[in-house]
C-alpha cells in the first residue's frame, strides 16, 4: 500500500488492528476508515520517522500510554471520530514535532483535571468537542501559548471555568459550535484580546433579554466575527449590531447560512455610532421567509458610509433600494451575485449617486436579460473598472452599448451570446466570454491583454491584427485542429496561450512547430498533457508531447513517388539481368523440371519405343555417331537409339524433347568425357534427368567414360552422378583394339538387362 513517497494508504480495507511490519521508511500512515478497536505500544515503535498518522473513523476506543512515544517527528495526528472516553496526557508527552491535532467526534465529556496537551509547544490547530463534551476547566489548555487556529464541538457544552482559555496568548482564529449565549460570553472574555477572528457556529439569538450577557463582546479586539448557521430576529438585530459596532478594532462582518426572522421591521432604531473600523460586511445564503416584505433598511443607512466591501451573495435580492446604494459612499466592490436582480431592478438600484466609489461589481448568476439596458444602467459609474455579469441570459446582443468609461474587465462568459458585436466596450483590457455559442472573434480591441474563449465553438485562433497587444489567451475546449506557427507568431506580445482539450489534427506542420519551437512550453498552459490528438496520424486522445509523426505521416506523396521510382529501378534492373543472363529461360526449365518431377518414373511399356536415350557432347559425336551408333543399331539384333540430332521433334522445346526422349527409352546412355561436363548444354541435360535415373535401386543409366576423368571434375550440384561413379561400375572405352571387342560385348549386355 506505500508509493515511492514512503505514503502508505491503508484507509477502507477492513483492518482490525495496525498492520505489522512497518519500518523507518515511512512518512505518511493512513489508516481512515477501518475498524481499529485498540493501539498497542508495539504498533507504531519502528515508524520512527512518521510525519502524518491518520487514525480518523475506526472504533478506537483504547490507547496504551507509550503508543506514541517514537513518534517525535509526528507533526499531523487525526484520531477524530472514534470512541475514546477520554484523553491522556501521556499520548502525547513525547510528540515535540506535533503541529495539527484532530480529537473531535469521540465520546469524552471532558479534558480532564490537567492540560492533555502540556508538551505539545509547536501545535498549530487544535479540533476537539463531541455531542457529550460538556466541560472545559482550568489547566485543560496549560502549555499552548500560539495557535493558528482552535475549533471547539461545543454544542451541549454546558460548564466552562473562566480563564480556561486565557493561558493560550493568541488565537488567529477561533471557531466554536455553541449553543449556549452564557457559556459564549464567558469564553469571549477569556478571548477579548488573544482571538484575531472569531467564528461562532449553530447559536439563537432569539431571546432579548439574553443579548445583554453578550455585551461583553463590545470589549473584544477581534478584527473579524462570523456567524454561521445562527438565528436572528428582528428584535435581536439592533442589540447584536449596538454590540458589534462597539467593538474597537473589528474591520469584517459575516453572516453565511444564517436565518432571519422578520422583515426588517425592527422596534428601535440604530443610534450607530458609526464604527470607525468596520470595512467588510459578507452576506451568503441568508434565508428570509417573507423576503418580498423586507423593508428598505433605512434604519441602517448611517452604518454604510464606511463599507469598502460588500457582499449579499445568494440571498434573493432583486432590489436595493436607491438610497441604499447612495449611502455606500466609500463602498469599492460589490458582490450581488446569484441573487434575483432583473433590468429593471438593476436600473433601480443603480441609480444616480448611488455607489459613487464602486470598481468592482459582481451580478453573475441573476436575471438580466438586455445587455444594452444592462450597460446603460452602469454607465455613471464612473470608478468602474470590473464588471462580472456572467451566467445571465443576454443571448442577442446590440451593436451599440453604454458602459462606464474607465471600464477594464468584462466578464460576459456563459450568455448565451452567439455572436461579439461592436456593444463590446473598446478600452476593454480583460475580458472573458467563455461558455458562450461563438464561432468567430474578431472584434477590434486595440488596449486588450487577456481574452478568455473557452468552451465555444471556434475552429481556429482569434487574428492578431485586432488585438495587438494580448498577453494571455485561452481558447480551451473549442473545435480547433491546428494552429500554425504564423498563427501564433503573429501575437507579438503572447506570454501564454491555453489551447489544451481541444480536437488537435496531429499535422507535421503543426507537431513539428510544436516539438521544435524555442519555449512553446512555458508558452502554451496545459502543454503537453492536456493537448492531445483527434486525428488518423495518431492515436485518438494521445498527448500530443507524445506523438512524433514517421516520415512516411509527413511527407507521404514524397515516399510515395521515391517508392514508385525505386520500384521502377528495380524491375528495369531485372529485366537487364534476365535477358543478359536468359533468366525466362531458366524459369521455363524450372516449370518443365516441376512437370517431369510429378510425372511417374517410367512410361507405360506400349510408350518405350527406345532402347536408350544417348546423352553425349557434341565435341564427341564423331566416335557416338560413327563408331557406337553404326555398331549397337548393326548388330543382330540391332538396338534403337535415340539421339538428340536425328530424333528429337522439330519445333518442340528443347527440354521437352529431351524428358519425353527419357521417358520412353529403357535405358539412359551417358558418354562421359572432359567434353560432357564442361558443356552447359550436357549440363541442363542431367539437370532434368538425375533426379529420375540416378536412384541407387535402379540401372537405367550406363555410364559410358569416353575418356578418363576425375570425379572432381563432376559439378557438385550433380551430387547422385558423383556419387554413382563412386559405387558403381562403369564402362570405359579401351585405345587398344583386342579390348575393344569387349567393350561392346558388354554394353549389350548392359542395354539388354
Amino acid at each position: 500500500s506505500c508509493d515511492t513517497s514512503q505514503l502508505c494508504n491503508c484507509s477502507s480495507m477492513g483492518l482490525d488492528f495496525i498492520p505489522l511490519g512497518l519500518t523507518a521508511k515511512i512518512t505518511v500512515l493512513n489508516l481512515a476508515h477501518n475498524r481499529i478497536k485498540h493501539i498497542r505500544s508495539q504498533d507504531l515503535q519502528q515508524a520512527v520517522n512518521l510525519r502524518t498518522l491518520l487514525l480518523q473513523s475506526n472504533k478506537i476506543s483504547s490507547i496504551e500510554e507509550d503508543s506514541f512515544q517514537s513518534l517525535a517527528k509526528l507533526e499531523l495526528l487525526d484520531l477524530s471520530n472514534n470512541s475514546l472516553a477520554h484523553v491522556s496526557p501521556g499520548w502525547f508527552g513525547h510528540l515535540f514535532s506535533l503541529q495539527h491535532l484532530y480529537l473531535q467526534g469521540n465520546s469524552y465529556r471532558d479534558l480532564g483535571e490537567s492540560s492533555p496537551f502540556s508538551s505539545l509547544r509547536n501545535l498549530s490547530s487544535l479540533h476537539l468537542g463531541n455531542p457529550r463534551f460538556s466541560a472545559i476547566r482550568q489547566g485543560n489548555f496549560e502549555g499552548i501559548e500560539l495557535l493558528h487556529k482552535l475549533w471547539i464541538d461545543g454544542s451541549n457544552l454546558s460548564q466552562y471555568e473562566q480563564g480556561s482559555l486565557k493561558s493560550i496568548k493568541k488565537i488567529n482564529h477561533m471557531i466554536i459550535n455553541i449553543r449556549s449565549i452564557n457559556v459564549l460570553s464567558e469564553i469571549v472574555r477569556d478571548l477579548l484580546h488573544s482571538v484575531t477572528w472569531l467564528e461562532v457556529r449553530r447559536i439563537a439569538f432569539s431571546i432579548t433579554e439574553e443579548m445583554q450577557v453578550l455585551r461583553v463582546m463590545s470589549s473584544s479586539f477581534a478584527k473579524k466575527i462570523s456567524f454561521r448557521q445562527t438565528l436572528l430576529t428582528d428584535a435581536t438585530v439592533p442589540k447584536l449590531v449596538s454590540i458589534l459596532e462597539d467593538m474597537p478594532k473589528l474591520v469584517e462582518l459575516e453572516l453565511v447560512d444564517c436565518r432571519l426572522l422578520g422583515t426588517g421591521q425592527w422596534k428601535m432604531q440604530i443610534q450607530a455610532n458609526q464604527s470607525q473600523t468596520l470595512r467588510v460586511f459578507t452576506i451568503e445564503k441568508l434565508s428570509i421567509e417573507e423576503f418580498y416584505l423586507f423593508t428598505d433598511l433605512q434604519a441602517v443607512e448611517s452604518l454604510l458610509s464606511l463599507f469598502t466591501r460588500v457582499t449579499v451573495r445568494n440571498t434573493k435580492v432583486f432590489l436595493v433600494p436607491c438610497r441604499i446604494s447612495q449611502s455606500l459612499l466609500s463602498l469599492e466592490y460589490l458582490d450581488l451575485s446569484a441573487n434575483l436582480l432583473g433590468d429593471q431592478s438593476l436600473e433601480h438600484s443603480a441609480c444616480q449617486g448611488g455607489w459613487p466609489s464602486l470598481q468592482t461589481l459582481n451580478l453573475s448568476q441573476n436575471s438580466l436579460s438586455d445587455l444594452e439596458m444592462t450597460s446603460k444602467s452602469l454607465s455613471h459609474l464612473g470608478n468602474l473598472i470590473v464588471l462580472d455579469i456572467s451566467q445571465n441570459n443576454f443571448g442577442e446582443i446590440p451593436d451599440v452599448c453604454e458602459w462606464p468609461k474607465n471600464l477594464k474587465y468584462l466578464n460576459l462568459s456563459g450568455t448565451q451570446i452567439p455572436k461579439v458585436t461592436t456593444c463590446i466596450p473598446p478600452m476593454l483590457e480583460v475580458l472573458d466570454v467563455s461558455v458562450n455559442n461563438l464561432k468567430e472573434f474578431g472584434l477590434q480591441l486595440p488596449f486588450l491583454k487577456e481574452l478568455y474563449l473557452s468552451k465555444n465553438q471556434l475552429k481556429a485562433l482569434p487574428g492578431a491584427a485586432p488585438v495587438p497587444n494580448l498577453v494571455a489567451l485561452s481558447v480551451r475546449r473549442n473545435k480547433l485542429n491546428s494552429f500554425s506557427k504564423e498563427e501564433f507568431e503573429s501575437f507579438k506580445r503572447m506570454e501564454q496561450l491555453d489551447a489544451s482539450d481541444n480536437n488537435f489534427i496531429c499535422s507535421c506542420e503543426f507537431l513539428s512547430f510544436i516539438h521544435h519551437e524555442a519555449g512553446i512550453g512555458q508558452v502554451l498552459v496545459g502543454w503537453p498533457d492536456e493537448y492531445v490528438c483527434d486525428s488518423p496520424l495518431a492515436v485518438r486522445g494521445a498527448q500530443v508531447g507524445a506523438v512524433h509523426l514517421s516520415l512516411m505521416e509527413c511527407h507521404r506523396s514524397l515516399v510515395v513517388s521515391l517508392i514508385c521510382v525505386l520500384m521502377f529501378l528495380v524491375i528495369l534492373l531485372l529485366v537487364v539481368v534476365g535477358y543478359k543472363y536468359h533468366v525466362v529461360w531458366y524459369v521455363r526449365m524450372t516449370w518443365a523440371w516441376l512437370q517431369a518431377k510429378r510425372k511417374p518414373k517410367r512410361a507405360p511399356p506400349k510408350d518405350v519405343c527406345y532402347d536408350a536415350f544417348v546423352s553425349y557432347s557434341e565435341n564427341d559425336s564423331d566416335w557416338v555417331e560413327n563408331t557406337m551408333v553404326r555398331e549397337l543399331e548393326q548388330a543382330c539384333p540391332p538396338f534403337r537409339l535415340c539421339l538428340h540430332k536425328r530424333d528429337f521433334v522439330p519445333g518442340k522445346w528443347i527440354v521437352d524433347n529431351i524428358i519425353d526422349s527419357i521417358e520412353k527409352s529403357c535405358k539412359t546412355l551417358f558418354v562421359l568425357s572432359e567434353h560432357f561436363v564442361q558443356s552447359e548444354w550436357c549440363k541442363y541435360e542431367l539437370d532434368f534427368s538425375h533426379f529420375r535415373l540416378f536412384d541407387e535401386n535402379n540401372d537405367a543409366a550406363i555410364l559410358v567414360l569416353l575418356e578418363p576423368i576425375q570425379s572432381k571434375a563432376i559439378p557438385k550440384r550433380f551430387c547422385k552422378l558423383r556419387k554413382i561413379m563412386n559405387t558403381k561400375t562403369y564402362l570405359e572405352w579401351p585405345l587398344e583394339e583386342e579390348q575393344q571387342e569387349m567393350f561392346w560385348f558388354n554394353l549389350k549386355i548392359a542395354l539388354r538387362s
